[in-house]
């Protein structure tokens, strides 16, 4: 039991605690830029759907390194095509559920090794997943893949633009000092830990669509949110930010409802939430959900050309995201268990022996 009290001591601790972070307040506002850029274009041709999709592909912005200019852009470049190529992935099976499940789980085994094996700095793999999960759940039709995934690379080419021109900026007066690449994983764990989040992801997915879940996507994204907690207590700690800054952030996302905003200001509203969230994401996880959870919501609705109704998005929203870090805590579990991990690790250097062998 004190064991217990200590943990809860130390948790409610970090709760109200601002860490200190060492991401430039400006990368949130080239983020907004980026976004904001997006969504004008969209309002000025009257396709708001369109705008929607490009802002997706300008998250690609957030993986830009601390680096000098030429290193950046190729991240950026590689990075973009890694967008591309997930959104057109999730497209491309979404014919199915089951099987867009089976695909998609599949992909986030792929991008999680190769991410690991780049040693690809936070946000990691999680916007690859999240942009394959969401095309995942998309209305299948062969004759949009090519217009959606170009909307996709359209988001992308934005952000690459904005992230020169910010670069030839703030190069010259910068200290260039890159934040420390994650440590290289062993192969045999690198491939332990990405069948786990295939798996768990893969799972995620087929709850969502057995139990015909409105927006299935929220689910794995909100599960991958979790198990990306660099140990147990980071999962644990995770997981009740994520469903307490939600919770909060639904209210937000009810008031501003209450106003009935109209599409331009809908857009300002995603623009201050998003640098606001970025702000705080890597200082308190749980007041960056405060400032996340009503941005997704808007952009995730803006283009459906539908009244958003408050009380009804905002308990379907809720339930997604508990039941999506519910799996993500077990997953979490899971995925930091050394046990499964040294017993994996063995089974793989005998079969590996074996086949040499024969």
């Amino acid at each position: 039991m004190s064991r217990f009290s200590t943990i809860v001591r130390r948790d409610i601790s970090q709760f109200f605690r601002l860490k200190e972070s060492d991401r430039p307040w400006h990368i949130a506002l080239i983020a907004a830029i980026s976004t904001g850029l997006s969504l004008a274009s969209g309002y000025y041709m009257g396709r708001m759907e369109y705008g929607t999709l490009a802002c997706m592909g300008c998250l690609v912005i957030l993986y830009l390194p601390n680096t000098p200019l030429a290193h950046r852009m190729m991240t950026m470049l590689a990075c973009s095509f890694g967008f591309i190529f997930s959104y057109a992935i999730g497209l491309t099976f979404s014919f199915h559920p089951y099987l867009s499940a089976l695909a998609i789980g599949t992909f986030s085994f792929g991008i999680n090794w190769t991410t690991n094996y780049y040693r690809l700095p936070p946000p990691r793999n999680f916007f690859f997943i999240m942009l394959a999960s969401i095309a995942s759940c998309a209305p299948f039709d062969v004759t949009e893949i090519p217009l959606r995934t170009g909307l996709i690379a359209c988001g992308t080419i934005i952000a690459c633009m904005v992230a020169f021109a910010y670069s030839l900026i703030m190069i010259p007066v910068q200290d260039l000092k890159p934040v420390a690449a994650p440590a290289a994983k062993k192969v045999y764990a690198n491939f332990s830990e990405s069948a786990i989040i295939g798996l768990f992801i893969f799972l995620s997915l087929c709850v969502a669509h057995l139990f015909h879940f409105t927006n299935p996507y929220w689910i794995p994204i909100s599960c991958l949110a979790i198990m990306q907690g660099l140990n147990v207590a980071l999962v644990r700690q995770r997981s009740f930010h994520r469903i307490t800054g939600t919770t909060v952030g639904m209210g937000l996302s009810w008031l501003l409802l209450q106003f009935r905003p109209d599409v331009g200001g809908i857009c300002l509203i995603i623009l201050a939430l998003q640098f606001t969230g970025e702000f705080f994401v890597k200082r308190h996880y749980a007041l960056a959900m405060v400032f996340y959870t009503p941005m997704t919501l808007f952009l995730a609705e803006l283009g459906n050309r539908t009244e958003m109704n408050a009380d009804s998005l905002v308990k379907a929203r809720l339930i997604d995201i508990v039941i999506g870090s519910l799996i993500g805590v077990i997953g979490g579990l899971v995925l930091h268990n050394r046990k499964l991990h040294r017993a994996a690790e063995i089974r793989m250097r005998r079969s590996r022996m074996t086949s040499r062998r024969k």
